[in-house]
């Protein structure tokens, strides 16, 4: 819906204003501004301690903010009980009822609501065909594997058809196939259904994978937020770089790395009393040899070489205080290198950036 006087503009759904949460003289989430507009999928990104959980839950209302406003569509609920919000709810634990089996789970806020019985019945089965769990109403939890419980949580966050779902680390207990394939299939329904999501988690891999954007929260503050690709390869500052994957960060000097080899990136600057080139471990490459001649250049020693199956990683000693990594794709033709190589790493301007921190 077209808002302030500009064409194509669309009211969020979800809009957090100057959010600040303090427990005693802590102060856990300080000024969080975010909008999120419908059918986003967001999610908060960041270490133990950071805030975001705190944040979610100042969003579903488990937690009164002692500071700023929560709006869902454009009404105030800052204060309002998590029954009158209309949200969907998926915990890490699952948080299935021991005592109900798949259906009567599933069907839990259809009952709360007083739904009809007929709806009830309609609803529930849709839900568990969208999570691929037909032919399981009559079970119970204990039967279930995780993946399945996994299901039956989503698919009881989704049966009222709330337009917005918040998930806190719903895929934590999974092992790493499963957590991929889970992903995907969550992302699936939330395209389909035209869900906003709220996503929480600590695993970069599964933010990358999901988000439409990501915010990513150090200290009880957002430090950096957008598409997934942007915040990866562009990052702010050197928290975020290294947080989000894996990260190079050399000492620089200006335009200088290293003690004085010239460097050239397209974006950012390290001030002349120190900052940090950052290049992610894909973008290096190592050729045979010690001429390191132009910017972005570094001879050095290839000390480690881990096999990771689609990619061999190298660390190679360049003189920091950390080896420069490099990630070279595992595929026919590519020559390898051992730990005494020679080496020269190089990257492109258009794949490292000047951090100020």
């Amino acid at each position: 819906m077209p808002r302030d006087g500009q064409e194509g503009a669309v009211d969020p759904a979800i809009l957090l204003e100057a959010l600040t949460k303090r427990y005693g003289a802590e102060t856990v989430v300080s000024d969080v501004n975010l909008a999120i507009a419908p059918g986003e999928f967001l999610t908060l990104l960041g270490p133990s301690g950071s805030g975001k959980t705190t944040t979610l839950s100042m969003l579903a209302g488990f937690v009164i903010p002692d500071a700023g406003r929560v709006l869902l569509g454009g009404r105030d609920v800052t204060r309002a009980p998590p029954r009158v919000r209309g949200l969907g709810m998926v915990f890490q634990n699952y948080a299935i009822f021991p005592h109900l089996d798949v259906f009567e789970n599933v069907a839990f806020p259809l009952r709360v609501q007083k739904r009809p019985q007929g709806e009830v019945a309609s609803r529930v089965a849709d839900a568990l065909a969208l999570v691929k769990l037909t032919g399981f109403e009559r079970r119970y939890g204990r039967q279930l594997s995780g993946g399945q419980q996994q299901r039956v949580a989503l698919a009881r966050a989704i049966v009222a058809q709330p337009s917005v779902v918040l998930m806190d680390e719903p895929l934590g207990a999974l092992d790493k196939n499963l957590r991929y394939h889970m992903q995907v299939e969550i992302k699936e329904i939330q395209r389909r259904l035209g869900m906003t999501v709220v996503y929480v988690t600590h695993d970069q891999e599964e933010a990358l994978t999901m988000s439409d954007r990501i915010a990513i929260m150090n200290h009880g503050r957002i430090v950096q937020m957008g598409p997934p690709r942007a915040v990866y390869e562009r990052p702010e500052s050197s928290f975020v770089g290294r947080f989000l994957g894996e990260a190079n960060l050399l000492p620089a000097s200006g335009a200088t790395v290293l003690g004085g080899r010239p460097v050239v990136a397209d974006a950012g600057a390290a001030p002349a009393d120190g900052g940090w080139l950052f290049v992610r471990p894909e973008k290096v490459a190592l050729t045979a040899g010690t001429e390191a001649a132009g910017p972005n250049a570094l001879p050095g020693t290839v000390r480690h070489a881990s096999f990771l199956g689609n990619v061999v990683r190298y660390a190679v000693e360049v003189g920091a205080e950390e080896p420069l990594l490099c990630d070279a794709a595992n595929a026919p033709g590519i020559a390898g290198f051992v730990p005494g190589d020679a080496v020269v790493a190089s990257w492109s301007a258009a794949d490292c950036r000047l951090l100020a921190d």
